[in-house]
């Protein structure tokens, strides 16, 4: 949190610094002029100058401004920053000397357009902005550590996973699992802190829209939820085609599939957000044109193995089922699709999505596939539930280490979610044991302890 601030302008930058700077992976750049210590301005990238309507959505205030010319400070230099070491040498080679400018980047609550018809490092805002509190892309110490490492080029400590994080982060627009493997390398690399990831992971805002978007009139809005939903479970599509994308800041427009993911596996779906009406299978309806198009853009091979579904609010023509019975189309209520996404944002790792293309490729489609997918989601949620009462029962014997037997004696006797074996309590204590979990530990001759808790949402 920060006092008062007014921003008036914007700092050009090259889109691999503006993106590092944003992302947390950076702190500084090397601007063409010196920029004064305890300047502030919003930051917009090159690439995205372009457009006639840019909009900030970070700002920074300069925190010490350096003149680099010495060469062997170059080699340590581009170690600590996204540069290479070919960068720096040519920046230096330029004028003798170059600008090094630590930046403190904060979010902005509110995006701000900036003017792209002026030329030069710093362009105006359309309306000056004044800030009351701004949330820091990475926190007060993380900050003052590499500000610090960096001004006296000591060197990194984990270079290998910064490489990865780097290569990781190229994924994240459009690959959730990149997002949360990211948060976690910048938390362990110390680019960033719990409090800060938690702030990151929590602008879920969206996933409850979802059902009241589908039910409104407003189709758009619905078609980018829903595109932003099969990206946040995990689904992704590398095809440059405007016309079948999973785009969530675009739609597909006329002529265009409403959705596509071509890994894990493929999907294709068409969106139809009402009120009130019914879904039609007229030349415009939704299951008409996920086949018209969907043949227009697929190969026949391709269409045969895709997934297909519905996401509309409204009950179906009797015409409109049989056509999505008889060509294997999910018809998905928006509410399901929100309790789905609902369930991944409370336990990442909960939704495996090849049991969910087994759950989506079998009977029955049309309307009753919704009930199949709820049904898949409260399978899971019965297998949270098993868990998190066997860690209860470790928690609340915590520091014992108890034996297989023990436990199962205890979890069958207080009422269990659902009834095990002794072979399948210990498969699942196996699992919660596991570094990738991480809830309890194990010791040899199988007994185990309590480490974490695993909460249920309510």
């Amino acid at each position: 949190m920060i006092g008062t601030t007014l921003l008036a302008t914007a700092l050009r930058l090259p889109h691999e610094d503006w993106q590092a700077l944003t992302q947390g992976r950076a702190i500084a750049t090397m601007p063409w002029n010196f920029i004064s210590p305890g300047q502030s301005f919003a930051l917009c990238s090159d690439d995205f100058l372009r457009a006639n309507n840019f909009k900030a959505r970070f700002w920074a205030r300069c925190e010490l401004c350096q003149s680099i010319d010495r060469l062997d400070q170059l080699d340590m230099l581009s170690k600590l920053t996204m540069w290479t070491k070919q960068t720096v040498e040519s920046k230096l080679a330029e004028r003798g000397f170059f600008f090094l400018a630590y930046l403190r980047v904060y979010e902005l609550s509110e995006p701000s357009e900036v003017s792209t018809t002026t030329k030069g490092d710093f362009l105006p805002l359309r309306t000056p902005i004044t800030l009351v509190n701004s949330l820091p892309v990475i926190s007060d110490r993380t900050f003052a550590q590499r500000k610090h490492q960096l001004e006296n080029l000591e060197p990194p400590e984990h270079p290998e996973l910064e490489a990865l994080h780097s290569a990781i982060a190229q994924l994240t627009p459009t690959n959730s699992a990149a997002i949360h493997l990211e948060q976690d390398l910048k938390c362990f690399l110390g680019w960033a802190d719990s409090a800060t990831k938690d702030f990151l992971n929590s602008d879920k805002t969206w996933i409850r829209e979802i059902a009241r978007a589908g039910n409104s009139s407003d189709g758009d809005y619905f078609e980018k939820l829903v595109r932003k939903s099969f990206i946040e479970l995990g689904f992704t599509n590398s095809r440059n085609n405007p016309k079948m994308s999973l785009d969530p800041d675009v739609t597909g427009g006329a002529g265009g599939i409403d959705f596509f993911c071509d890994a894990p596996y493929l999907i294709i779906g068409e969106c139809k957000a009402s009120k009130h009406k019914k879904v039609n299978d007229n030349k415009e309806g939704a299951p008409a044109q996920l086949m018209k198009y969907g043949g227009t853009y697929l190969s026949t091979a391709e269409f045969d193995n895709c997934i297909r579904i519905i996401m509309a609010p409204g009950e179906l023509t009797e015409y409109a089922d049989r056509t999505a019975n008889g060509n294997k189309m999910n018809v998905l209520q928006p509410e399901t699709l929100q309790r789905l996404v609902e369930l991944k944002q409370a336990y990442p790792g909960a939704i495996n999505l090849w049991e969910l293309k087994s759950c989506l490729a079998q009977a029955p489609f049309s309307q009753a596939a919704d009930d199949k997918v709820n049904e898949f989601i409260d399978r899971i949620q019965l297998e949270i539930k098993v868990r998190s009462r066997i860690v209860q029962l470790l928690q609340n014997r915590a520091p014992q280490e108890l034996g297989l037997e023990f436990i199962w004696g205890i979890y069958e006797a207080i009422d269990p979610p659902r009834s095990l074996t002794q072979d399948q309590l210990k498969e699942i204590l196996i699992e919660l044991s596991s570094p990738l979990t991480g809830f309890i530990g194990r010791k040899e001759g199988d007994r185990f302890y309590f480490l974490r808790p695993l909460m249920l949402e309510t």
